[in-house]
């Protein structure tokens, strides 16, 4: 009677074609040297039908190799999905603290521009935010150009002392 070893020997690129057959693909090189290693461990071992305990233990290998690849890459989806949470939970917050601290500067502005007089504040408010021309709102307010020019000057100054103090808070 042949040994297993033999028999693989004899047939081991019939175990290739098997297991590619069966959906090892690339994998299918690994699986029939990992089969050889199992084989030479149990060489001594009377085997009834040793070509069929061959393609049984090539099937087995395969399974178990999915079998542990499906594990691994559930294991990784779940590792990714419950660092993901935490990540999106903590992005939350920070996108809540930004929207609150901008929402404080901008009301520190507003506040600002108002303690400026409501030209002062119209005027910074058309050029600045609506797009409106120096002259345009000159003629709209019917003052000079000069005037317009000082009073942007005026609210800029506010906003850049605005800047700073809230930089250094």
């Amino acid at each position: 009677m042949a040994g297993l070893a033999d028999v693989f020997l004899a047939h081991r690129t019939a175990l290739l074609r098997f297991l590619r057959a069966r959906g090892a693909g690339t994998e299918a090189e690994d699986l029939v040297q990992d089969l050889w290693l199992k084989v030479e461990g149990r060489d001594g071992e009377d085997v009834a039908d040793p070509l069929s305990y061959l393609y049984r233990m090539a099937n087995n290998l395969m399974l178990d190799r999915y079998r542990s690849i499906t594990r691994r890459e559930r294991r990784e989806q779940d590792w990714v999905d419950a660092g993901s949470g935490v990540m999106a939970e903590a992005a939350d917050d920070r996108l809540a603290d930004e929207r609150m601290i901008a929402a404080q500067q901008l009301e520190a502005a507003r506040a600002v521009l108002r303690d400026l007089g409501p030209r002062v504040e119209l005027v910074f408010r058309r050029f600045r935010i609506e797009g409106v021309g120096q002259r345009t709102i000159a003629r709209e307010l019917g003052i000079s150009l000069a005037t317009v020019e000082k009073d942007l000057q005026k609210a800029y100054r506010a906003m850049i002392a605005l800047r700073q103090r809230l930089d250094t808070e």
